[in-house]
């Protein structure tokens, strides 16, 4: 792109507004050098990085950019021995934080997908350990502090030594000699503390004199008894630079040393603060991303000029490169063509710069390599030429260079001669643009263009809009009526005698009046169109809306049904617990009068199973969906198959199958009759090798001496024991242990209840020192 044309269609404010959105020098510096691509996919590349950010600043509302400097005049300083000043380092560490910060940020986003700056991010290096040095050495003010080195830290303690000695002693002045000093003050000269001495009193206080006032009424000296201390202070000054200038060197050093990081880094942020001062650009114009193609096709709705004020721009609608190629905006000079003609041309170098546009989602521009423009009086001084020359010397020059990806501007084209050649001129240039296939928008007041688009393929007529009844301009553009002058109509509204408007309609010839008539009846047939456009889109608004509040009615009245639900649930949830903790203590009553009452172990098993059947089927989305996978196709069982019984929570063996839906299932020593629905399959029956043989368990059964129910559930527990003491009585073992634990002592009482009551346990004991204790019982059994 040319840099006129850059100037002629104001895309440098553009650039200033930008300037305003970056939050780094490095943003800056690559808003300054932003022109143009006439590369499609650079382009695609340069608007998709533009809207990644937008959605990124939509969603969080910021992005923290600040800290970040343009430190690449400090690294190359570095690479070639220099020396860094502090608040030089200190904007080294603050830019590696600031990348460190942004790149948590973005990592932390889980919405939306950001492909373009995850690979960004992923670039750059932490260094951690450079910053963290450069932290621990200078302060956040720029000064390098004590801490920084261990002799640093001596030397600024020996500063403050001397200088409070050096104080002590002239504030003793000021208080002894105060007649002999202008002020009783203690002021510093050639970096030496010294006293406002009044010149009559010089040889009273002695010393050196390093200063007097203008008028040589005061002498700033220094006390011959200060002058050793204060030689001190400045021997340890000058040690203090030179090891400041050590650390800073140190520091320098190791900036060097990470010169390649650094340089990436510094490009990465400075990119990715250019891609955010586009998206907030975008955001303060209400701009959205245009569709870009290589064809010439624009077709960008409600269009508002970016340099025109919200309140004062009126939308347009633009289309041009698919069933026309050129535009031809006839009609009196009303101001708002040349906006018009502007408005395309810096839109297109706004989409081609990666820049939002402000109009309407879903529009499309084309990516042209030149954009040429011949807009308003261009009178050359210099040159002697006049308005006329100037602009046929400009469009000459621009017929060099159109082919078929050229947009070409013309206002006001073939003006500033006799109207009949201008016209004529007019449409010779218009027929060769077009015959090359360019894209053009041109506007004209001559009349006798107002047929053009009627007579030439791939051409159409455009106009402004005029309100006859205030006398202004309205700024819409009207594709497909041309424009017409309106003066008669003018003249009547400003109250010229309708005698003379009618004498002067008479001179106009009948073609044309038809066409002016034609024009008329055209825009009246447009403007009806528009309206009944307006109300069905209106209408079509009101039924969006009114979809959508039946959709969030319907969703609360989900909402409130599902809490019903669960709040029945719960409620009744909450009785059956208390009902079941109620049977609980009736089933353990049951258990210990067992023994006394001869209760057989599967009556007081399927008692408990009524109670598990008697709870409620409930219906909240959880137990739907476990009625729906329940109700899928279960497994046949047969004789052997190991099976978990729900109900109980213990793991069986399929004995024999009692009816259709009922089996009878082993569970340790018992058996249990069970429904298939409480059946749950776990494996089936291992295929063995039968011997005709009878086994006997003895002393060596896989039984242990010993149980232990630490930790286990108070009804476990009990279960357990009743397994194990079964199982040990076959083993034939003569004792064995319970190890229960000391704790609150409830599953001691309850093993120790157990065994009185068991007939086949002779009598028990606590468990000795090294048996466990009180922690363990031991059972005698028959």
């Amino acid at each position: 792109m040319n840099g006129r044309i850059l100037e002629v269609l104001e895309y440098n404010k553009i650039i200033a507004q930008l300037m305003e959105h970056t939050a780094s020098s490095l943003g800056k510096e690559k808003t300054s050098a932003l022109k143009p691509s006439i590369h499609l996919e650079e382009v695609v590349k340069l608007q998709n990085e533009t809207d990644e950010a937008a959605q990124v600043l939509r969603l969080k509302g910021h992005v923290p950019l600040g800290g970040i400097f343009d430190i690449k005049p400090s690294i190359k300083r570095t690479m070639i021995g220099g020396i860094l000043s502090a608040m030089e380092c200190l904007d080294v560490a603050s830019t590696i934080y600031g990348g460190r910060q942004l790149k948590r940020f973005i990592e932390d986003m889980e919405e939306p997908e950001m492909p373009i700056l995850r690979e960004l991010i992923d670039g750059l290096v932490p260094l951690t350990e450079l910053e963290r040095r450069i932290k621990s050495c200078v302060d956040e003010h720029g000064t390098v502090m004590d801490g920084a080195s261990e002799r640093l830290r001596t030397i600024r303690s020996r500063i403050r030594t001397s200088e409070s000695r050096v104080r002590d002693k002239l504030d003793g002045y000021t208080k002894s000699k105060t007649k002999m000093l202008s002020d009783a003050i203690v002021t510093i000269r050639n970096e030496r503390y010294v006293l406002p001495v009044k010149q009559e009193y010089r040889g009273s206080i002695g010393g050196i004199v390093h200063d007097q006032s203008a008028s040589g009424a005061t002498l700033f000296i220094e006390p011959q008894s200060v002058v050793d201390v204060n030689n001190q202070l400045q021997q340890a000054r000058v040690e203090e630079k030179q090891e400041v200038e050590r650390i800073l060197a140190e520091l320098s050093q190791a900036v060097a040393e990470e010169q390649s990081s650094l340089y990436k880094n510094v490009d990465i942020l400075g990119h990715i603060d250019f891609m955010f001062s586009r998206a907030k650009l975008g955001a303060s114009m209400k701009a959205s991303m245009p569709v870009m193609n290589n064809e010439g096709r624009v077709n960008i709705k409600q269009a508002r000029h970016p340099l025109i004020p919200p309140q004062e721009v009126v939308p347009n609608d633009i289309e041009i490169g698919g069933e026309f190629n050129s535009i031809v905006i006839t009609g009196p000079n009303t101001g708002g063509k040349t906006v018009t003609l502007k408005l395309l041309g810096l839109f297109t170098l706004m989409a081609q710069s990666g820049l939002q546009v402000p109009a309407m989602d879903g529009g499309e521009l084309a990516v042209f390599e030149q954009v040429f423009a011949d807009i308003g009086d261009e009178q050359s001084i210099e040159q002697s030429l006049s308005t006329f020359s100037s602009h046929m010397t400009n469009i000459v020059e621009i017929l060099k260079h159109v082919n078929s990806r050229t947009l070409v501007l013309f206002d006001e084209l073939g003006a500033g001669t006799d109207p009949q050649e201008g016209a004529a001129l007019a449409m010779a240039i218009l027929d060769e643009v077009v015959r090359r296939e360019a894209r053009v928008i041109a506007t004209t007041h001559y009349p006798e263009l107002k047929a053009y688009g009627y007579n030439r393929e791939g051409v159409v007529n455009a106009s402004v809009e005029f309100d006859i009844q205030t006398l202004k301009p309205t700024y819409r553009l009207l594709i497909g009526v041309p424009g017409r002058s309106n003066a008669f109509e003018i003249s009547s509204r400003l109250g010229l005698e309708e005698s003379i408007i009618e004498t002067a309609k008479q001179h106009v010839g009948v073609d044309s009046q038809s066409v002016e008539n034609m024009i008329a009846s055209l825009e009246a047939s447009t403007r009806e169109a528009e309206k009944d456009y307006e109300k069905a889109a209106l209408k079509l608004e009101e039924s969006e809306q009114l979809h959508k509040e039946l959709q969030d009615q319907w969703k609360q009245f989900e909402e409130k049904k599902e809490k019903l639900y669960k709040k029945a649930e719960e409620k009744a949830e909450k009785a059956i617990r208390k009902a079941r903790e109620e049977a609980e203590e009736i089933v353990n009553e049951i258990r210990n009068m067992k023994n006394s009452a001869e209760l057989k172990e599967h009556e007081w098993i399927e008692a408990r199973k009524m109670l598990d059947d008697a709870q409620p089927q409930l219906s909240s989305k959880e137990k739907r969906k476990q009625t729906i996978t329940s109700s899928q196709p279960q497994k046949e069982l047969k004789s052997g198959d190991e099976v978990k019984l729900l109900t109980l929570n213990q793991q069986g063996t399929i004995v024999d199958q009692t009816g259709d839906n009922e089996f009878q299932v082993q569970v340790g020593m018992m058996k249990v009759k069970a429904k298939r629905k409480d059946i749950e399959f776990v494996k089936s029956k291992q295929p063995v090798n039968e011997k005709p043989m009878a086994t006997v368990r003895g002393k060596s059964h896989h039984v242990k001496p010993e149980l232990d129910l630490r930790g286990e559930r108070y009804e476990d527990a009990l279960k357990q024991l009743e397994k194990y003491v079964d199982d040990a009585l076959l083993a034939g073992y003569p004792t064995v242990s319970i190890i229960h634990g000391k704790g609150t002592g409830a599953l001691r009482t309850a093993v120790q209840n157990y065994a009185k009551k068991h007939r086949s346990i002779s009598s028990f004991r606590f468990g000795g020192m090294n048996e466990g204790g009180s922690g363990v019982t031991v059972l005698e059994l028959k």
